[in-house]
């Protein structure tokens, strides 16, 4: 893909000062203990970096110290530094867990920038640690300019952590070396849950050795436990070079708190003393916006995780947040559901937004698929379908709405973008097909796991009109990284063109399958 301006920066010289600045990286201690008792000296920055939330013009840089230290951010244009800009970030405490984020305004469009991140001593400035070096690229202010993007999700899932003999999560570094313009995870960036173990059993008696910490010994109740199942992540080499290259866009799902949970849900699990869903989702929440750098988790930013990320004239990304404002989990054939599963006023903000894009491409980051039936034991249904293949019942109420004011308000190039099943699939959705056909057809994209258990195939719900057009999926239940491949998808925009190319590919970087989309165009 050729890429824009960038200052001379080329893709060659990107991998090699990546993998050159990672080398200060040095992997974290892996004590539960507070950072200011694990050690003494000059602050240091041993969990990496991240940016998130990338515009053509701002950025948050997000870093975690050691212990209580001031966090300072300076750019430049090149890995020299000259003529650095310097930014004066918070001081970081154990408030929020020695995190901390710096937001950058007023940056170039469409170019590259560098960054490094210093801790100093909040008493004396000059006693500061080495600092941490990242790059990223702001969204292109111009639509002649290429974009390429990576999306995925559900990591450290079903018991399947970071395991050094096999290289630890080696899917990051097979997008870090596709160079893309940002990440998307589409939620379960955790497991909750899921406590890790030392090792585990393999069908054919290979044993898989983990990485363990103290808090990932047991499900997350407390804040402690929350925080230290998403430093859990942290620990392995590859994700922390790809967060010091790759900017991020990240959500939410249910392993953040606990498997297929809903508000005002009581949980029946013996594991845990605290039983109440919302007590515990807010403490992930928490422990979330603390270890990512969203910017409308900020202070000012409303608490929410759902928002929508403008990424240049080619592009728009909407996160969506499909746990925390939706109904219970149930049949799902009520023939009247207001609140279904984005609730009333996510739905308000997501059609007015879409109604406002002048973006040529409009992703819909779901962070549950939309015809994929997805149960929640013997007679729940935890997604949006049902089994049903009729009208719209229950979920798919709210879902055939916004599907109706998309084709309504002629908006184009929407498609949409999930993990959350642990296979991938492509699904094309047409109303000659459908029970409901008051929409335009569209495309929804599946990828995922990062590094969890692999799972069968779901069935797909008629009442939208899905015709699977790929699919890969294990023949059995939670089948190890070690025993299935690993998934991650790329979209490939043509600033020229403005063509949208989708595959997915598998770990090792294969292409699967793949798909060439038109721009304002319906009906593909």
């Amino acid at each position: 893909m050729a890429q824009g301006s960038g200052g001379g920066f080329g893709r060659r010289s990107l991998l090699q000062g990546a993998a050159a600045g990672s080398a200060a990286l040095t992997l974290p201690v892996l004590s539960g203990a507070a950072p200011a008792q694990a050690r003494s000296g000059r602050p240091g920055a041993d969990w990496g970096v991240q940016v998130g939330d990338v515009t053509t013009s701002s950025g948050l840089v997000w870093v975690r110290a050691d212990r209580p230290a001031r966090m300072v951010v300076q750019t430049a244009a090149t890995e020299s530094f000259r003529n650095a800009r310097t930014w004066h970030g918070p001081v970081l405490g154990a408030g929020t867990d020695f995190t901390g984020v710096t937001s950058l305004h007023g940056l170039p469009a469409g170019e590259q920038i560098h960054y490094r991140v210093l801790l100093a001593d909040p008493d004396d400035p000059r006693r500061s640690g080495e600092p941490v070096t990242g790059t990223f690229r702001t969204a292109p202010g111009d639509r002649r300019q290429d974009v390429r993007f990576h999306w995925s999700g559900d990591l450290a899932g079903q018991g399947w952590g970071i395991n050094p003999e096999r290289g630890g999560y080696r899917v990051y570094e097979d997008m870090r070396r596709r160079n893309p313009d940002f990440f998307l995870c589409s939620g379960d960036n955790i497991y909750a849950d899921n406590p890790i173990t030392e090792k585990v059993t393999l069908p054919d008696g290979r044993i898989w050795r983990n990485v363990t910490t103290e808090e990932k010994a047991k499900v997350a109740e407390t804040l402690a436990e929350f925080r230290g199942a998403f430093r859990y992540n942290l620990l392995d080499d590859n994700l922390r070079r790809f967060n010091a290259q790759v900017p991020t866009i990240t959500q939410w799902d249910d392993h953040e708190v606990h498997n297929n949970w809903y508000p005002g849900q009581l949980l029946a699990d013996d594991r845990y003393t605290e039983k109440d869903a919302d007590v515990l989702s807010a403490r992930s929440l928490r422990a979330f916006g603390e270890y990512f750098p969203i910017r409308t988790l900020r202070p000012d930013g409303g608490g929410r995780v759902y928002r929508v990320v403008r990424h240049g004239p080619l592009l728009d990304v909407f996160v969506l947040d499909m746990r925390r404002y939706r109904n219970a989990n149930s049949p799902d054939r009520q023939t009247d559901d207001p609140q279904g599963i984005l609730g009333a006023e996510q739905l308000r903000w997501l059609k007015r937004e879409l109604s406002r894009s002048h973006a040529v491409w409009k992703v819909i980051a779901s962070d549950m698929p939309l015809g994929l039936v997805v149960p929640d034991g013997k007679t729940d249904f935890e997604a949006v379908a049902q089994g049903d293949p009729g009208a719209p019942l229950g979920r798919e109420l709210q879902i055939a709405e916004l599907l109706r004011h998309i084709k309504h308000a002629g908006i184009t190039g929407t498609l949409w973008l999930t993990a959350d099943v642990h296979y991938t699939s492509a699904q094309h959705y047409a109303p000659e097909r459908a029970a409901f056909k008051d929409f335009a057809p569209f495309w929804e994209f599946v990828s995922g796991p990062l590094n969890a258990g692999g799972f069968q195939a779901v069935k797909l719900d008629g009442t939208f009109g899905p015709e699977q057009a790929f699919i890969k999926a294990p023949d059995r239940a939670n089948t190890s990284p070690a025993e299935s491949p690993q998934y991650f998808g790329e979209i490939d925009i043509d600033g020229g063109s403005g063509e949208l190319t989708v595959r997915l590919r598998q770990e090792g970087g294969e292409v699967l399958f793949s798909k060439v989309l038109q721009p304002g165009r319906v009906g593909q």
